[in-house]
């Protein structure tokens, strides 16, 4: 049977960046990713080994000094700030630490904003969304009025409206509590199964590798291939 193609897949991807003009700092060094259609990988890694910088670079907002990207096959280096944007609007959702939610519009209007951007003005879509992470009855509120476990529900809730085939999650449970962080992640693991979402999500919480098909460390810029110890912060 033949393997079915990765829908990310990254080889040799380095970044480098120059610090007072001359010497060379490098977040990757000839990192190697492949994710499959559906899968749940948590990408474990001390600050500064480079995860968030993976993230910038598979939603193309940031440009490799070398390496390819693919995502579903398509390579990033061949795609106009157009079809970046495109990218980031259809193909994939955001999950943040800080939630970025907009605080001047409700919690609907967070959700329905990522679907205007579609050109989809139906407003069944984000409240079914809503409804799916807990939060009916709660859409006319501001995110200054939830708590920071019903504005992270907020922050899934607008990835998932427009059904992306990747999610990419940065420290989706950083500023939660425990128990709140794994009700998160539970939430999202149920939805990435229930549409076959892919769903990257880096962190520092051992614990998140309960919700994951597949454990990997980053370190010095490399990915490695093994599940982060038990009772051990990565």
């Amino acid at each position: 049977m033949e393997k079915a193609r990765p829908v990310i897949r990254v080889t040799d991807l380095w970044k480098e960046y120059t610090q007072d003009g001359h010497e060379m700092a490098t977040a990757l060094a000839g990192t190697n990713l492949e994710i499959a259609q559906g899968e749940i990988v948590a990408l474990f890694g001390k600050s500064g080994s480079g995860k968030s910088t993976l993230l910038n670079l598979l939603a193309g907002l940031d440009q490799p000094t070398r390496g390819v990207i693919e995502i579903d096959g398509e390579h990033l280096a061949s795609l106009s700030d157009k079809g970046l944007t495109r990218l980031r609007r259809v193909r994939l959702g955001f999950i943040f630490q800080f939630f970025n939610l907009l605080p001047t519009l409700t919690v609907f209007e967070n959700v329905f904003l990522s679907l205007e951007l579609l050109g989809n003005r139906n407003k069944s879509d984000a409240l079914a969304a809503l409804y799916a992470v807990g939060l009916e009855g709660k859409e006319h509120r501001y995110p200054y009025q939830l708590s920071g476990g019903e504005q992270q529900r907020v922050a899934v809730a607008r990835a998932i409206v427009k059904k992306p085939p990747i999610i990419l999650a940065d420290e989706p449970t950083g500023n939660l509590d425990n128990k709140t962080g794994e009700q998160i992640l539970g939430l999202l693991q149920g939805q990435c199964r229930a549409f076959n979402t892919t769903l990257l999500v880096v962190s520092h919480s051992v614990s998140t590798a309960t919700f994951a098909d597949r454990t990997l460390r980053m370190v010095d810029g490399q990915i490695l291939d093994e599940p982060a110890p038990n009772g051990m912060t990565p």
